[in-house]
């Protein structure tokens, strides 16, 4: 179904809703945390997020311009295939759901899907688990997602303090992952570690100084793993470092100081999964 059915008395479509229209008023509070929290919804805009969205049957309404209906007429008749409305609204209301330069003008309305610490109910045997330690930059959260997705970890944790997964850049970084996998927030670092050991996980941190060469340990980084990446700023800090099973660097041959901490996670993310498909 969409907003557009032709106007009583006159044969053509209603108009296109406005950035004043109730519906994109009260979606577009969801630019805000407290509002996501309050609501349990946020956005998830462009054609990868709204698909999965549709797919994973996260999706309440699709929002498009006209444009849209065009350009993602398999994906809008999907929507409507599955019972989810779509509305078509104007490039301005567009606009103001979306927080691009160059707006895709396709957005999806979605039922929350990262569950809170309290609440979630961990795999029974995750043998690869992608820790975010207070990451405040929502892109990396959305690709440290994305990555972990793609290198197949059962979930991805974030402890308190960090960006919000569904925050509308780290959805959008994601490309759809968050709809994929667990994803869990809101971790207290100081039962980080005991978390990991009760899932039958040991704990792994990405760090310059360590040990442990990721290159020369597949006997270790063979075994079910989580792996902590620190903030962005800070890295781990020491006393979590310290608690940790392993403490494993990645070599750096060249003049770089450092590693950003989405590249640090592909790499050792990587290993891992390919050590543990081989055992």
């Amino acid at each position: 179904m969409t907003n557009t059915p032709p106007a009583q008395g006159t044969g053509r479509p209603a108009d296109p809703f406005t950035e004043r229209t109730p519906r994109v008023v009260s979606a577009s509070k969801l630019h805000r945390a407290a509002a996501r929290r309050k609501a349990g919804r946020f956005l998830a805009e462009g054609a990868n997020s709204v698909e999965a969205a549709l797919a994973t049957g996260a999706a309440i309404e699709v929002f498009c311009t006209e444009d849209a209906l065009v350009r993602f007429a398999d994906l809008l008749d999907a929507a409507r295939s599955s019972g989810v409305p779509v509305s078509v609204a104007t490039d301005r209301a567009l606009k103001g759901l979306s927080d691009t330069v160059t707006p895709t003008g396709i957005v999806a309305l979605c039922r929350t899907v990262v569950r809170t610490a309290s609440a979630d109910v961990a795999a029974p045997t995750p043998r690869l688990v992608a820790v975010g330690q207070s990451l405040t930059e929502p892109g990396n959260v959305g690709t440290l997602v994305r990555v972990s997705d793609a290198l197949g970890a059962d979930s991805v944790w974030l402890t308190e303090g960090g960006a919000d997964p569904e925050n509308p850049k780290a959805v959008r970084a994601s490309a759809g992952s968050v709809f994929h996998l667990p994803v869990v927030r809101g971790i207290a670092e100081d039962d980080l570690i005991d978390r990991a050991h009760r899932s039958g996980l040991q704990v792994a941190v990405a760090t310059a100084d360590g040990e442990v060469d990721v290159e020369r340990a597949d006997d270790l980084l063979s075994r079910p793993t989580a792996w902590i990446f620190g903030n962005e700023a800070h890295g781990v800090p020491e006393k979590l470092a310290a608690a940790a099973d392993l403490r494993v660097r990645i070599p750096i041959r060249g003049r770089a100081e450092s590693l950003n901490i989405v590249t640090a996670a592909s790499i050792c993310l990587h290993t891992s999964a390919r050590l543990q498909a081989g055992s």
